[in-house]
């Protein structure tokens, strides 16, 4: 079971080791998420990011306070490509958790009945549908007309691609019948059928065109094409599976409402399974895998939904995923390459990891040439060296990951590898602290991989997102001492013209390059240095700073690089904080743990003492609030984050729960409490607002009582909501 497998390789790692190597699996799938959803040119296969996700998942189940360190559990997608109108999802379209085993599709189902309380004498309806391996797009209808077609993106915000769509066949221009509500919004996957894509690609090979790597990249590139007659000329396809806005109750349950979606004129994924129990999905995920070859499109799993809507509606969603569906993968693959060379990346941290360079090789479809080492003491242990013929995991701990060396393969001149106790990009001492399996650089400032690193998690896609400053950019702009620290970003405004000198070297250089590499002459070389570049790129990335200034608080704390704090933990504190300023003002306070802020630091629920300490810790540093103070100075102004449900009763309320509760369990009541504004706290302070006190309640209710806290019973509590 691959649960299981990371759990055991995960067992013996110390809290250090586990945030480091969160950090470097965070990056690879953040370039992921970058290739496959903006480029449709995937660097992995789905089971290598899903093996990512799932090492990941095992090292914060290990260490629960590290899951917000750019955690891929709260990802989806990356953020819509330049080129095409953003299109806000008035419904966030979401991804699924991961199941790899038997017993992790058991454990789904378990949950579902904790959850929601259910005994297991009680049966649960299931639908389990084939998971296509297409492109995401959600269809939005009024009075039954095609008005609007747009990507996933992020799942926050995609792309405006209605004209392309309406070039595909299986997309209805106006949808049939008379019974759909005068608002929906219909969502499913873009595809093409594998005989489609092989003979599409043989019309491009003789075309003398460049050929697609697989059905997946091809639809994906179709559908977001600039020119819709390039989509029109595609064999895309196009089924229908999930729903978002829409104006008007849609069923009872999932099946019925994929039968209306039929009613309209609309194609399914099928073969879909009604199953009542964990041995009825694995029984249907048998039959899948066995007439796997003879679908004519690519799948790459089954997915498991819950049937009732009612009960999909109280399971809610957690993060990035919902709680009442999963998506069950097929199993990995592996190969052998040859490890040609090992290189030593440095983080932000300063945490030095060694990847693998391998032979190129292709398996599933997808070109696998890099894989992590994670650590020295992995390369003992595996005694890896450079030449060794390797076993390549496209599943399980990383991805890609070396699982093995074939030892009748080794060559005579491999010798043992010896890791670097010097940085290789600024020199400094590379030290191993006791009790840490990761050397980290020494250099800090003065590393320019550490403060590079820094500046590209700070324009990452879940910090400020600013397009167009991707890695080459920022390269160029900090070797061009235009970018050091994050507020010069803010600045180059007022330095365009420095900013397109440096464009202009940067394609002087790989012009006279590309010619020298074919032999060119220098005359010739020197000629096309001449010809002067477009400024496009330069002004798009400045129009992308400019409208980056006011983003949410959360983005804000996530893209400050505080340790063990991401995505997950910058939504907790920003929701607590309300604005920077007070955040600021607080945490400077919390430096004393004696403080009353220290105490309401830590009673937010989801964070520990190792994370509270990271954050006062940062804003004890006079360099770190000199960053923030000038990000003001530049302009940069974070807005709070919206609640959920302005109206509610309890929007921006701190509750705690309390004991047991009768009607709901204690994470169903926490979710419910969660999407109605309210902010749930894990303990009782002078800022809590309301304790609901179940059964059997014990100190937190004497607390309460204590300091005059509001005491509501269970009953209380949800007629409060407007549920009692």
């Amino acid at each position: 079971m691959l649960k299981e497998e990371n759990a055991r390789s995960v067992a013996g790692l110390s809290f250090a080791e586990a945030t480091s190597e969160i950090a470097n699996l965070s990056a690879q799938m953040q370039q992921a998420d970058a290739a496959y959803y903006q480029q449709d040119m995937p660097i992995m296969s789905d089971a290598d990011y899903d093996s990512l996700r799932l090492r990941i998942e095992a090292l914060v189940a290990l260490f629960p306070e590290l899951e917000r360190d750019d955690s891929p559990t709260k990802r989806v997608g990356a953020a819509p490509a330049q080129g095409f109108r953003k299109v806000r999802h008035a419904v966030p379209m979401l991804s699924l958790s991961n199941a790899f085993s038997d017993l992790d599709v058991e454990e789904f189902v378990d949950r579902v009945r904790r959850f929601l309380g259910i005994p297991a004498d009680t049966a649960i309806a299931f639908v389990a549908e084939p998971k296509i391996d297409g492109l995401s797009c959600a269809l939005t209808y009024e009075r039954g007309r095609l008005v609007l077609a747009a990507t996933r993106g992020d799942g926050e915000e995609g792309e405006d691609v209605t004209a392309n769509a309406r070039q595909v066949g299986d997309i209805p221009e106006k949808l049939e019948g008379d019974d759909w509500p005068d608002i929906m919004e219909i969502r499913g996957e873009v595809y093409m059928e594998r005989d489609s894509f092989t003979a599409m690609n043989a019309r491009r090979e003789e075309a003398g065109l460049p050929l697609f790597a697989n059905p997946r990249n091809a639809a994906a590139g179709s559908l977001r094409q600039l020119d819709a007659r390039v989509t029109a000329e595609r064999p895309v396809r196009f089924f229908a599976y999930a729903w978002g806005r829409h104006s008007e109750k849609l069923g009872e349950t999932q099946s019925t409402v994929r039968q209306r979606f039929a009613r309209w004129g609309l194609r399914l994924n099928e073969p879909t399974a009604k199953v009542m129990d964990a041995a009825g999905l694995l029984g249907h995920y048998s039959h899948i895998q066995e007439i796997r070859p003879d679908l004519p499109f690519d799948i790459d799993g089954v997915v498991y939904k819950v049937d009732r809507l009612d009960l999909q509606e109280r399971l809610g969603f957690v993060s990035r995923a919902p709680r009442w569906a999963i998506a069950h993968k097929f199993p990995a693959e592996q190969a052998r390459t040859v490890l040609e060379k090992i290189e030593i990346q440095v983080g932000r941290t300063g945490a030095l990891t060694p990847v693998a360079r391998l032979l190129p090789i292709t398996v599933g479809g997808v070109v696998v040439s890099n894989a992590t080492l994670h650590n020295e003491d992995e390369i003992r242990r595996k005694d890896i060296r450079v030449g060794d013929t390797v076993i390549i995991q496209r599943a399980g701990d990383v991805i890609p990951q070396v699982v093995s060396i074939v030892p009748d393969r080794r060559p005579k001149y491999a010798e043992p590898y010896v890791f670097p106790d010097k940085c290789p990009i600024c020199g400094s001492n590379a030290v191993r602290d006791e009790g840490e399996v990761v050397r980290r650089c020494t250099g800090g400032l003065i590393c320019a991989a550490q403060a590079v690193e820094r500046l590209r998690h700070f324009v990452s896609r879940n910090a400020f997102d600013i397009e167009g400053m991707g890695d080459e950019n920022i390269k160029l702009l900090y070797d061009g001492g235009l970018v050091r620290s994050p507020p010069d970003i803010f600045h180059l405004k007022n330095r365009e013209e420095n900013v397109k000198r440096l464009v202009v070297q940067r394609r002087e250089q790989q012009a006279a390059a590309r010619l020298t590499a074919k032999g060119a002459s220098e005359q010739t070389a020197k000629a096309a240095k001449k010809n002067p570049p477009e400024f496009k790129d330069v002004a798009n990335l400045l129009a992308a700073i400019e409208s980056r200034r006011h983003v949410g608080l959360d983005r804000f704390i996530f893209g400050l690089g505080i340790r063990h704090v991401g995505e997950t933990t910058g939504r907790l504190l920003a929701r607590s904080y309300g604005t920077l300023d007070h955040f600021v003002e607080e945490m400077e306070k919390a430096g004393d743990r004696t403080s009353p802020a220290w105490t309401e630091l830590l009673s937010i629920d989801g964070i520990g003492t190792v994370v509270a300490e990271a954050i006062t810790e940062f804003f004890a540093e006079p360099h770190n609030r000199a960053v923030i103070d000038a990000l003001k100075t530049a302009g940069v102004d974070p807005h709070p984050l919206e609640r959920q449900e302005t109206n509610s009763p309890v929007a921006g309320k701190t509750v705690v729960f309390t004991g047991t509760l009768e009607t709901m369990t204690r994470p169903e009541a926490k979710a419910r409490a969660e999407a109605l504004g309210a902010k749930v706290a894990g303990s009782v302070s002078k800022k809590t607002d309301f304790v609901i006190a179940g059964e059997d309640s014990g100190s937190k209710l004497k607390t309460a009582r204590a300091l005059g806290v509001t005491v509501l019973t269970e009953s209380e509590w949800l007629t409060l909501i407007g549920t009692g």
